[in-house]
């Protein structure tokens, strides 16, 4: 049986191939990196050369005309390989699918090509400094003036902005009926007037960085405006489960890339004339993890069959399900990991310590556990809205 349980031969066969990219480039070349302030544009480009970063764009646009499944399958391996590119679960996965599902035809030809070669990064703003998970209360706002939108507004926790040509906006726009401000997206160049970032420090060790966004009276064309003024909310949910589905899938490339560490350690580091992982202690806390690992994987694919099949509904209870599933496991496994290696795998020799922070981060975003909860409670269980 293909699909949810056995991937089709053509994903099997995609996995490996960039499985293989992943190996070489690897969790040395990209921690060296990201510790020497530098890019991942290399895998990047080369990702991109070879197709994988378009798998899920029409062919009619040079993409590979796969689903979100594909594009996942592409993030996990390369996290697995220890080269996860962060910019997957953002620019491909949400900017280049609500594009595909509501642009312009005009929108299709001008972006869709370049996210298929990976020539294009494109970041996504929607967090704001005093909104947070409540998407309701975003005041980023954008008014008419003639043909043109007029954006003001502050974002935070943006990633890749400075990798990026547009950034994705989540902002605001008066009904001119009711008075009341609706959600709306827009694609506002990085270089455009009124646009400035600022870098955000963060105790990550990463190559990706985040930043706080001002947009003060940037002025855009009307075809900055993605898809209709009136169906941005569902435009915009459309874009938020292959990010979920995305997010998982790189964490749980993660987890992979760290219990492999963990079990070669395990099968090679030897006391009392011993391997430790002939030890209980040690060879339990690595199956729970694995176990854990595959549970996640399973409703991720599940998550992926349902958004491609259309069912957006369904889509994002499991989303969400596995997102939070593969946060847990995630953590579980480099925690683990961390744990056989001892006093070695806090050193900078073995690269664990630093996937510590960057494991953590997968239960916070994009979306937190608690709301992942609240969403389980209240739309699968029914039961009353707790906020």
């Amino acid at each position: 049986m293909t699909g949810v349980f056995k991937e089709s031969d053509e994903r099997q066969a995609l996995r490996a191939a960039v499985a293989d990219l992943g190996k070489r480039f690897g969790g040395e070349w990209f921690l060296r990196k990201a510790r020497g302030g530098e890019k991942t544009a290399e895998l990047w480009d080369e990702a991109g050369k070879l197709g994988y970063l378009g798998v899920n764009v029409p062919e009619e646009f040079g993409g590979g005309g796969g689903d979100i499944g594909d594009l996942a399958a592409v993030a996990e391996e390369l996290a697995a390989a220890g080269c996860g590119l962060l910019l997957m679960v953002v620019s491909p996965a949400i900017c280049a699918t609500i594009i595909t599902r509501f642009g312009t035809d005009e929108q299709k030809q001008t972006w869709l090509p370049r996210f298929a070669d990976g020539s294009l990064r494109m970041a996504f703003a929607i967090t704001e400094p005093d909104a947070g998970s409540n998407s309701h209360e975003i005041t980023t706002t954008a008014r008419r003036d003639g043909d043109d939108w007029v954006l003001n507004g502050r974002k935070v926790f943006i990633s890749g902005v400075d990798e990026a040509a547009a950034v994705m906006v989540v902002g605001r726009t008066e009904d001119a009926k009711s008075g009341k401000l609706k959600p709306a997206l827009f694609i506002v160049p990085t270089d455009a007037p009124g646009f400035e970032f600022q870098p955000i420090e963060m105790d990550i060790v990463s190559p990706d960085k985040q930043f706080m966004l001002f947009l003060d009276d940037v002025r855009l064309p009307a075809d900055a405006l993605v898809g209709s003024q009136d169906a941005a909310l569902l435009q915009l949910f459309a874009g938020l489960n292959p990010e979920r589905i995305m997010a998982a899938s790189f964490a749980i490339g993660m987890g992979r890339y760290a219990l492999a560490k963990g079990v070669e350690y395990a099968k090679t580091r030897k006391v009392w004339n011993a391997p430790i992982g002939a030890h209980q202690g040690v060879a339990h806390p690595l199956a729970e993890a694995k176990i854990q690992l595959e549970l996640a994987k399973v409703m991720t694919q599940k998550a992926a069959a349902l958004y491609d099949s259309g069912d957006d509904i369904a889509a994002g209870e499991a989303a969400n399900m596995a997102k939070y599933a593969a946060a847990e496991a995630s953590v579980k496994a480099v925690d683990t990991a961390v744990q056989v290696h001892g006093g070695n795998g806090m050193t900078a020799e073995y690269g664990l310590g630093a996937l510590v922070a960057a494991a953590r981060v997968n239960r916070i975003a994009p979306v937190s556990r608690e709301m992942i909860l609240n969403y389980v409670a209240q739309n699968t269980l029914g039961l009353p809205k707790s906020y």
